[in-house]
């Protein structure tokens, strides 16, 4: 059974991240995001700053990373702009976690396409394996999160986990792949069905099918 994540209090949060700092390698790729904007415009480059910051957490921890407050501070005196800035994006944008999640961040699409082709299943799998929306299992290896729609609505349903989509899902497929990470086994990402790739019609090809059958060479034209 999940429990509800643990948000750590501002003493606790300071104690542990209050003196966080990229790491060399961590510095390297931020610098190379700052260059590519004009000088003075560094604050621009917040939200990939904020995503490798996130990503430091999530090595530090052996999870997929949060961002506690002193480290948003930390990427806003990096960028030189005030940190309520910072915190607008971070708590803006629904790919920065502001509490601590586990290992593996299972996120379902509950937006309509998803939810016409199934996405009820797909969380009824999840509850099965012990997983419950906004909590992380007691052995800290999978938070779930309800989320909107993420752009695979031809491939309907869908679950993002860390930087990975899984397609075309039934309940089924996703405990499989549940199963799968909990085993310490990398599941098939993408479509889990048999025969298709990407987001392909699953039929074959239906339309251009004239001018491809031709070996006409459409695409200089667009």
């Amino acid at each position: 059974m999940a429990e509800t994540a643990h948000i750590p209090d501002e003493a606790e949060v300071r104690a542990k991240w209050g003196a966080f700092a990229f790491t060399p390698a961590t510095k390297a790729k931020a610098d190379i995001y700052i260059g590519r904007y004009p000088a003075g415009r560094q604050q621009s480059a917040v939200m990939a700053l904020l995503d490798l910051a996130q990503r430091q957490v999530g090595e530090e921890t052996h999870t997929q990373g949060w961002l506690p407050v002193p480290v948003i501070e930390y990427v806003a005196q990096y960028l030189g702009m005030p940190y309520m800035r910072a915190y607008e994006v971070a708590t803006f944008y629904t790919m920065y976690n502001l509490a601590p999640v586990g290992r593996f961040h299972v996120q379902v699409c509950g937006t309509t396409p998803c939810m016409l082709r199934g996405s009820d299943d797909i969380i009824a799998a999840c509850k099965n394996r012990g997983l419950v929306k906004g909590a992380t299992t007691p052995d800290g290896l999978f938070t779930l999160t309800e989320v909107e729609c993420m752009g695979n609505c031809s491939s309907a349903p869908m679950v993002q986990i860390n930087d990975d989509n899984y397609e075309d899902l039934d309940y089924d497929s996703m405990t499989a792949i549940l199963n799968d990470l909990s085993e310490g086994k990398q599941p098939k990402i993408g479509t889990q069905l048999p025969g298709r790739h990407t987001v392909e019609p699953y039929g074959g090809a239906t339309t251009l099918h004239a001018m491809v059958d031709k070996n006409h060479d459409y695409r200089g034209e667009w």
